[in-house]
């Protein structure tokens, strides 16, 4: 195997000419990085000192993982930014260096606490852009040695070989291994597992709300083409304006976010970039027309939020719901339609994938348990950190009352940290109750995080089903992120310590830490993650086939479980009493409740029973609870 040719060089014409329709107008726009980079550094001196006293305000004030990250990762980010105000103070406009410079040293403060909810958003020009290159690179362990592959590539990209499954060796002459090493090493991340898939992610694609550009203005690729040779390609980095995305949460439900903005971001663009039929797909939904989709794919009225299919395995054909996002705007609507297309799919097993969903509204996340599972849902509680200006906070608002009694007692008793209370109430949490019968599998991996981290910690804790992971943790983000300009929009603090930043600068910050339940009750999720109960390592096949052999085996986990069934039929009232007919598989026993009060309870080992409960004149709703050998396994309500 030779050499063929060497640093060649793709041409962004090529491709930015031949994107889909509905993105080639946005992308014509993009412009390399030298050109974009001609336009940036406008902040004075004191709007420097300004951003400053902010950061320290949020991080020494509101920060609540700030105990944990000192530990966790002996850093002191508030003394860091104490010595940058200090440097600043000895500064005049003419000997301050580059802005650059400044947005290097925030960014590093921000960075070194590894927490994507706590951020230091870069002001104009690089808000709300993003630095691309035309491909994907995914990394396979199926082999002694991990490989790095390319997986997407736009249209247009032509060269010897480069296409999905050229293998990537070196990175701008660095072997790629050691390309992604110093990548991870830049980007924030909770655990090795999160570090090392944001240095693979962030080799093509970044946003610059969250990071400086890339110092380089050109890569240069080598790689063994899908020919068999050796190639080198060079690329340029281009600078779009960010898609515009769907709408999010308002009002109370802008409160209860977890989100990675940054993943969010980049979520967008891939779809921009790679799968421009999605946004297609939004706007035939917003001009009115019926949801489409593509083919061997059930239709979502929420294309950018689902991919729901049914899929063949070597074990069987099984459901499999792919959750990108828990971005929505309203968290009921989210579940309705996640119940609707699980509805549709095969009822004997479902896979359900939230790999690379950087989190949204908690509650759309927690409130989709219930689903999923018999069992109870108890919501993670959530703690701010004790400091007056928190205290403040919340005495001014009244949905954070709850947290007030915890905080004034710490002032006696010195307590770390406030009671831990649910952002989603139980009843919620708890109100459609299960919806899906039979087994389910969870897969996740390191690009899980926050909202998604809690949907899968949720999923563990309540024992819905195994929980398959192509990496070792999930992205680990456990808490509640609040912008800074909530904190100087929705609190009216006499004599605030909040200030508007600056050219479109922002700052972002975990406010209040979420804390598991069930069996690991009470630890944090910050840095730690969901670890998940079976491991699978990314194939080649899998890579480059649609996933085919996480998917066997996830079919394999589905077809070793039991399949149950719990249905009512024929309700009828009579003289005061309610008569059901119930159909069951592998239950032996149903419980019969009446607004929660217990009604009566029947052995059915023929799968079928006609069940009479008295005292059902004014019920509103019967609650049916199946059992095998005497655990509870199946649950449905039906109201009356």
């Amino acid at each position: 195997m030779g050499r063929a040719d060497s640093d060649t060089s793709a041409a962004p014409s090529d491709y930015l000419e031949l994107t889909a329709e509905v993105v080639r107008d946005h992308l014509a726009a993009a412009t390399p990085l030298e050109a974009f980079l001609e336009g940036a550094g406008t902040l004075t001196l004191d709007q420097r000192m300004l951003l400053v006293d902010q950061a320290l305000v949020l991080l020494e004030q509101n920060y609540v993982h700030l105990p944990l990250k000192i530990a966790m990762h002996a850093v002191n980010p508030v003394q860091r930014l104490r010595l940058i105000r200090r440097q600043l103070e000895q500064q005049t406009p003419a000997t301050m260096p580059p802005e650059w410079i400044f947005h290097a040293e925030m960014s590093k403060v921000f960075h070194s606490v590894r927490d994507l909810h706590t951020n230091y958003q870069l002001p104009a020009p690089f808000a709300n852009k993003i630095a691309f290159l035309p491909f994907l690179v995914e990394e396979t362990g199926d082999g002694p040695d991990p490989r790095f592959l390319v997986t997407l590539v736009m249209p247009g990209v032509s060269a010897p070989g480069f296409e999905p499954g050229a293998e990537i060796t070196h990175w701008s002459g660095v072997p790629i291994e050691q390309a992604v090493e110093l990548n991870a090493g830049r980007f924030a991340g909770g655990n090795a597992a999160a570090r090392r898939s944001r240095g693979i992610e962030s080799l093509t694609l970044r946003s610059l709300s969250a990071h400086l550009p890339p110092f380089e203005e050109w890569v240069t690729v080598s790689y063994v083409g899908t020919d068999g040779e050796e190639h080198e390609l060079r690329f340029f980095w281009q600078i779009v304006d960010s898609f515009e995305g769907r709408e999010g949460p308002e009002g109370e439900e802008a409160r209860v976010l977890g989100v990675d903005y940054e993943a969010e971001e980049i979520g967008r663009a891939k779809v921009m970039l790679f799968v421009p039929h999605v946004i297609e797909q939004q706007q035939a939904l917003a001009a009115g027309q019926a949801p489409r989709s593509a083919a061997g794919e059930v239709a979502s009225t929420m294309p950018e939020v689902f991919t729901a299919r049914s899929v063949e395995t070597p074990s069987g054909t099984f459901g499999h719901i792919r959750i990108h996002t828990f971005w929505v705007r309203n968290s009921s609507a989210f579940v309705a339609e996640f119940v609707r297309l699980i509805g549709i799919l095969p009822q004997n097993g479902l896979i359900v994938d939230v790999r690379d969903n950087g989190g949204g509204s908690v509650w759309a996340s927690e409130l989709t348990l219930q689903t999923l599972t018999a069992r109870h849902i108890t919501p993670e509680p959530f703690q701010f950190i004790n400091t007056p200006l928190n205290l403040r906070i919340c005495r001014s608002s009244g949905d954070l009352e709850p947290w007030v009694p915890s905080m004034e007692q710490a002032v006696e008793t010195g307590a770390a940290f406030s009671a831990a209370l649910p952002l989603t109430p139980e009843d919620r949490a708890n109100q459609i109750g299960q919806q899906y019968f039979g087994p389910v599998v969870l897969i996740t991996n390191a690009r899980c995080y926050s909202a998604t981290d809690m949907f899968a910690a949720g999923f563990q804790d309540h024992r819905i089903g195994i929980v398959l992971g192509t990496d070792d943790n999930t992205g680990a983000g456990g808490a509640n992120v609040w912008q800074q300009g909530d904190f100087l929009s929705d609190f009216p603090l006499t004599a605030s310590p909040y200030r508007p930043l600056p050219n479109g600068a922002g700052m972002r910050v975990s406010i209040r830490r979420s804390l598991r339940v069930g069996d690991r009750s009470g630890t944090p999720l910050e840095d730690l993650g969901v670890v998940p109960d079976e491991r699978h390592r990314m194939t080649r096949r899998d890579l480059l086939e649609g996933n085919v052999d996480l998917l066997a085996r996830a079919g394999e986990l589905l077809a070793a479980q039991p399949v149950r069934e719990l249905n009512i039929a024929d309700v009828a009232r009579a003289n005061g009493s309610l008569r059901l007919k119930v159909r069951t598989s592998n239950i032996d026993r149903v419980d019969v409740y009446l607004d929660r009060r217990p009604g009566a309870s029947v052995d059915v080992p023929d799968g079928q029973a006609e069940v009479t409960v008295t005292g059902a004149t004014a019920a509103r709703a019967v609650r049916v609870e199946g059992y095998a050998v005497g655990e509870l396994v199946a649950s449905r309500t039906m109201p009356l």
